[in-house]
């Protein structure tokens, strides 16, 4: 399977899980870790069900990994988000050692990989990410901004 395939693949992994995030009244980011072309963690956002601002689906996921290989050190994996990572969720990446990161949509707010920093990339850092930015960003944008539109209309 080619990269573009698989990363797509992946993608819509994460994306079914911001569903879960939605369905429980959360911002619909989701997250999927794989190593060795399977999923070894799967999360989404749960700040408002835990009341825990570090619940970002990317902070559960990688939880979830490090417990699937017993060690903090998660060589070999790629983390597929469908949101551009946070400045707390990129450094969380970068000091897991990941290999990989596949983002959906770009967070002009409060991207950290790219966006308004880079985190995963800076070189003054002892570890550093390749960086996959877009797949499916149309679709992972869509979710998001139809989640606020809600959230707006029940607020009027």
């Amino acid at each position: 399977m080619s990269n573009g395939k698989q990363d797509r693949r992946f993608m819509e992994a994460a994306i079914g899980a911001a569903e879960i995030a939605e369905e429980n009244g959360d911002v619909p980011i989701g997250a999927v870790i794989v190593y060795e072309n399977r999923i070894i963690a799967r999360a989404y956002n749960q700040r408002e069900q835990l009341a825990d601002p570090t619940a970002h689906a990317e902070i559960v996921a990688l939880t979830q990994a490090a417990a699937f290989l017993e060690s903090w050190r998660l060589h070999g994996c790629t983390i597929y988000v469908t949101l551009e990572p946070c400045p707390m969720c990129a450094g969380a990446l970068v000091l897991a050692r990941l290999d990989r990161l596949v983002f959906g949509c770009d967070d002009p707010k409060s991207g950290a990989c790219g966006s308004l920093y880079n985190i995963v990339e800076d070189e003054r850092l002892n570890h550093r990410l390749q960086v996959t930015a877009g797949v499916l960003a149309e679709q992972c944008s869509e979710q998001l901004q139809s989640f606020f539109k809600q959230k707006r209309s029940q607020s009027n």
